[in-house]
């Protein structure tokens, strides 16, 4: 796809597999935007993404106007702020709340992404999986009584009938609410039992319209997964 082909026009270069491009799939859909989307092909990166990309080389990149926008939390922050007058807003309007969705959407990607990634990539290793379980349920606990201390009514606004998702709900629901297939390969995430609260907050958002739309099939998912690990 040539740049000069998609002016005026809103594209989106994904991957089907990859949860930080269902984001940008739920909030263009939550804004009524329309747009088109190139599936990639991540062993075989097309030249227009290699272009519109050419310093992480990865997906998502939200190209708008012919303008790239790289990175899916500057994606999703780049959508509620272009399209301010469509609603509803990601963020909320109060700087200070502002300010405290996106510590944990950056606490959850900085700290708890990366040790579900540790647990699929120690294959098997029970050692190292049961290292970085114990370090997710510690980061888990961190983050849901800071998200209950933040904003009390988070975790069940959700089951509450709500169909929009905010900021945080989008960022750190695509991820978790995909554990099973991570469990499937590696064993347990996290002790529903012990999170009551958080594993409540996590089913509601499965229930949610667009993310039984665009969170991929359990079994396609764990697919790949494996494939991955073979890759790896």
């Amino acid at each position: 796809m040539e740049k000069d082909h998609i002016e005026d026009e809103v594209v989106l270069f994904g991957s089907w597999s990859s949860s930080i491009c269902t984001r940008v799939h739920i909030a263009l859909k939550q804004k009524g935007i329309a747009y088109k989307y190139v599936e990639e092909d991540l062993q075989n990166k097309s030249q227009s993404l290699l272009s519109y990309n050419p310093v992480h080389k990865k997906v998502p990149v939200l190209v708008h106007n012919g303008k790239p926008i790289p990175e899916s939390l500057l994606i999703l922050e780049y959508i509620d702020e272009f399209w301010k007058d469509s609603a509803p807003m990601l963020l909320p309007g109060d700087p200070h709340h502002r300010a405290k969705v996106r510590f944990w959407a950056k606490f959850h990607d900085e700290k708890m992404a990366p040790n579900v990634y540790k647990m699929i990539f120690a294959k098997g290793d029970k050692e190292q999986v049961g290292k970085a379980v114990a370090e997710f349920d510690e980061l888990l606990t961190v983050f849901e009584q800071g998200v209950q201390n933040d904003f009390p009514a988070m975790f069940p606004s959700v089951g509450e009938g709500h169909q929009a998702m905010g900021f945080l709900e989008i960022v750190a629901g695509v991820k978790i609410c995909i554990y099973e297939a991570v469990e499937a390969t590696v064993g347990p995430v996290f002790d529903t039992a012990k999170h009551p609260a958080f594993t409540s907050w996590v089913n509601a958002l499965k229930e949610l319209p667009l993310m039984k739309e665009h969170l991929p099939l359990h079994d396609k998912l764990v697919a790949r997964i494996k494939i991955v690990l073979d890759q790896a």
